[in-house]
């Protein structure tokens, strides 16, 4: 059987803003975002900058991080962030 990965990722804005998704497909669907063609969260507030991501080859363990960052506080997402990505680079361009 094919294992496949599946990513844990945060987006954030030019003001601060911050998004957390998962997906199977991280290239794609960042471009997604980047490029608005998602409705929503991510397009009403700009959240373009791919700040992290985690990867899992377990889609129920990526659901699970994934919740449970959505419910952190603020600034619990802000010191994973700067302890991955200290300057809080576009990790994107990494990907390509």
């Amino acid at each position: 059987m094919k294992s496949h990965q599946y990513y844990v990722y945060i987006l954030a804005s030019g003001s601060g803003t911050l998004y957390a998704g998962v997906t199977n497909n991280l290239i794609r669907r960042v471009y997604e975002h980047k490029e608005n063609l998602v409705e929503g969260f991510t397009k009403k507030y700009q959240c373009h900058r791919l700040v992290l991501f985690e990867e899992s080859s377990d889609i129920k363990s990526a659901l699970e991080r994934e919740k449970q960052i959505k419910k952190w506080r603020r600034s619990k997402k802000e010191d994973l962030i700067s302890n991955k990505n200290p300057n809080w680079n576009d990790l994107y361009q990494e990907l390509l």
